[in-house]
């Protein structure tokens, strides 16, 4: 612990302001490892959302070219070539095993493109001790995306998955085609990156409800445009 010299104490008068003077030290030391423990859960963006889908409603183009999309922007500024992978299931079809999303995405930790921790690993993620906001979740570009009350609402976000990560599944769901659809029928879960609205579960960032349809105008006739989640599996 850091003391002032005693000359510098024997300036003030009673045995009182030499006790006090011999702390004085402890406060820039303080902020110094209060400093050092906030630089520790800082990190390199290894999370967005995606500042725009490829703009063909919920055909993606398949997980292959989800992916493919979160890489190209995350290049655009300067964070490729770090495994990037959309936050998507699919369901099983045609014989093809169900991909679950929280299998995709690596390890973790995850860090947003302001650098701030939003999971240390996948539990973490799927559990109320994630840091997912809408303050938090932010694009490649650093720039937050609109939600409710926003003008237009843009919250849904395409996942496919149950609130753990899993495929989602239902009578008559078809996930939008595996992400190759852009129909009006069909269908593909999201969830609300600002953690409010209406469905199931209104305040889950990957799996609020149903989206109805999976057209374009679909996805932005109630409430969504596109978007999902691109995590670093590399990292």
């Amino acid at each position: 612990m850091k003391t002032f010299p005693l000359a510098t104490c024997a300036l003030f008068a009673g045995a009182l302001f030499v006790g006090a003077c011999a702390p004085s030290g402890d406060a820039p030391e303080a902020e110094a490892d209060a400093e050092m423990a906030a630089e520790a859960e800082m990190g390199p963006m290894t999370f967005f959302i995606t500042s725009a889908g490829p703009g063909d409603g919920a055909n993606l183009g398949g997980l292959e070219g989800a992916d493919a999309h979160c890489e190209t922007l995350a290049s655009a500024v300067g964070a490729g070539g770090m495994g990037w992978m959309a936050y998507l299931s699919t369901i099983s079809d045609d014989g093809t095993a169900a991909v679950n999303a929280r299998d995709r995405i690596g390890m973790g930790p995850w860090h947003n493109q302001a650098g701030v921790l939003i999971a240390n690993d996948v539990d973490e993620l799927h559990s109320e001790a994630a840091n997912l906001t809408k303050e938090s979740i932010l694009t490649e570009n650093g720039d937050m995306v609109n939600g409710r009350g926003d003008d237009p609402n843009m919250h849904d976000i395409l996942t496919g998955s149950n609130m753990d990560g899993t495929a989602f599944t239902g009578e008559g769901y078809d996930n939008c085609g595996n992400w190759t659809s852009n129909v009006e029928d069909g269908s593909a879960a999201v969830g609300h990156h600002d953690r409010i609205g209406g469905g199931q579960n209104p305040t889950s960032w990957n799996s609020a409800h149903a989206s109805r349809g999976c057209s374009q105008e679909n996805l932005q006739g109630t409430g969504g445009n596109g978007f999902y989640y691109c995590f670093a599996a590399g990292n």
